[in-house]
């Protein structure tokens, strides 16, 4: 199988380069999930330096002592992670996120630029979204070979008639899926809007659950494509000033309550409007996991 999408993630993948070692990848997953993955079934590694987010537990006071700074036994897990990305195809992925790149793309380069972390640590990855008519559903399996897979499907299904709901997507892994997960949801601003606050909560009870969410393009002066009607807003519409600033005032009202849903299931999420830098972008997403869920389970 020759691989197409796997490689241009991995080009993509500038910002961190020793993302690509087993145990800088576990670091990154193994210190964000302190919720689905407690206990000690690690193996000790080495110690480091306090940072923000650590549990205290792991502070070695006496080497703390003899060196005057705060230190902390770093852990190697022994488990593999369960990582599912569960991905937006609906239609309204095919508009742009900025003047040059539709959100389709950016969402693939999110989720893959995950699943290529994760992949070098050998866990194992999955992925749910609708197409058209149906559920698909990608059991759980290791290696690149796999994401590629993933990516090379979701991008065609990703399609024009695709008028599909996340929710369903949602509902199917709740119904379904029974092994504790890492999950990563990759929608946009509509579709994060439209989640059930319900189902994100029963999900999130036994599940650690991030969300990456695609920004649109700002219509002011652009070549804007209506994805409901079918055609190109017409320049009237999109030069208008007063449009533009009553579309940025509905924009901004549907963003607050979008953060209010996400605060009120404790869910950490970014939003993106490019792939430019998406290592360190989806390195902060964790870091930030990583801190909320400490102050939550300490």
């Amino acid at each position: 199988m020759k691989m197409t999408y796997v490689p241009l993630i991995q080009g993509n993948m500038k910002g961190m380069k020793t993302i690509y070692t087993t145990r800088a990848t576990s670091r990154i997953i193994d210190g964000s999930y302190n919720s689905i993955y407690k206990g000690r079934s690690m193996n000790f590694d080495e110690l480091r330096e306090y940072v923000a987010g650590d549990d205290i537990k792991d502070v070695d006071w006496n080497a703390t002592a003899r060196s005057q700074k705060v230190l902390v036994r770093q852990y190697i897990a022994e488990k593999k992670h369960n990582i599912m990305l569960v991905l937006d195809t609906n239609r309204r992925m095919l508009a742009n996120a900025n003047e040059t790149q539709e959100k389709k793309n950016v969402a693939l380069m999110a989720a893959g630029t995950l699943a290529c972390m994760v992949s070098a640590n050998g866990d194992y990855i999955s992925a749910t979204y609708s197409d058209k008519s149906s559920i698909r559903h990608f059991p759980f399996k290791t290696g690149l070979f796999n994401v590629e897979n993933i990516m090379a499907a979701y991008d065609r299904d990703t399609s024009m008639d695709n008028d599909s709901d996340l929710s369903a997507a949602l509902e199917f892994i709740s119904k379904n899926i029974r092994r504790k997960m890492i999950m990563l949801i990759v929608t946009d601003m509509d579709g994060m809007n439209r989640l059930s606050g319900r189902l994100l909560k029963q999900l999130k009870a036994t599940n650690d659950i991030l969300l990456i969410c695609v920004d649109d393009v700002d219509i002011k002066g652009k070549r804007v494509y209506d994805m409901a009607a079918r055609h190109y807003l017409p320049d009237f519409i999109s030069e208008d000033k007063k449009i533009a600033r009553n579309e940025k005032i509905r924009r901004q009202k549907v963003a607050e309550e979008c953060a209010e849903k996400m605060k009120s299931v404790g869910m950490t999420y970014q939003i993106i409007d490019s792939t430019e830098d998406m290592d360190e972008k989806i390195a902060e997403l964790l870091g930030r996991h990583r801190q909320e869920s400490s102050a939550v389970y300490r």
